[in-house]
């Protein structure tokens, strides 16, 4: 499940809906929203993103708040090391080779990495 499915449900759970409830109001298939919520889908149009945040009647904050969890929930990465040297290609091969064994610790060891990165430049991560 992505970050946005997460989300998505949380928010079917706050309203009491079924997945084919909401499928149903937003004019797409009960299967297309479960495979969003769950991450065998890209990133939702921004229409449809206006249609979720409408649907469940949510404005301001939430509403950027879940699109970018959209944005930041495409299970398709890509990593462009065009221009780079060598070693950070192979750096994201080994990286994409070996994400689903990494345990959690590792994962928040990697995500403090560079959030700390972020800060350095200054820029959020």
């Amino acid at each position: 499940m992505t970050p946005f499915g997460e989300a998505v449900r949380k928010l079917r759970a706050r309203k009491g809906v079924s997945q084919k409830q909401m499928a149903a109001a937003l004019n797409v298939s009960p299967a297309y929203l479960s495979a969003l919520e769950h991450g065998r889908r890209g990133l939702p149009t921004f229409d449809l993103l206006q249609r979720i945040a409408g649907y469940f009647n949510i404005i301001w904050d939430e509403a950027e708040e879940l699109f970018l969890l959209a944005r930041a929930s495409d299970p398709r990465v890509v990593i462009d090391t065009a221009g780079l040297p060598p070693e950070y290609t192979a750096f994201a091969n080994r990286l994409a080779g070996r994400i689903r064994h990494l345990d959690s610790a590792a994962l928040a060891e990697l995500a403090a990495t560079l959030e700390n990165l972020g800060k350095a430049d200054g820029k959020a991560s």
